[in-house]
């Protein structure tokens, strides 16, 4: 049996960096060539107090034809769909689609 702890923070973790990403995650590159944030203290990401709380579930059962354990990944698939929750809230709102991401205030008034 796996850890339901587990899979919940995976969870979690997934839908953050997605939201993340949305929203914060970029590195312009300057004028020499050289990436804007020149090392991991200086890019912005999306951490777990930046983000209100979540509630996960899932269907709790064993997929053996994917892996022996009966196991997948998770933390991926809460990524996928978090942008893109993010960016069709973002055109609800504001009737703006932003096609690339990170989705900033200059996208949308410029």
């Amino acid at each position: 049996m796996l850890s339901a702890r587990t899979a919940r923070n995976q969870f979690v973790g997934g839908i953050v960096w997605g939201i993340g990403g949305a929203l914060l995650e970029s590195n312009p590159l300057e004028e020499s060539g050289r990436f804007a944030a020149g090392n991991l203290g200086d890019y912005l990401v999306a951490v777990n107090a930046d983000i209100p709380p979540i509630d996960v579930s899932w269907l709790d059962y064993t997929d053996t034809a994917f892996s022996s354990a009966g196991a997948r990944g998770l933390g991926e698939l809460g990524t996928v769909g978090s942008a893109a929750a993010v960016g069709n809230a973002v055109f609800n709102a504001t009737g703006i689609r932003v096609r690339d991401l990170p989705i900033t205030l200059d996208k949308l008034i410029g």
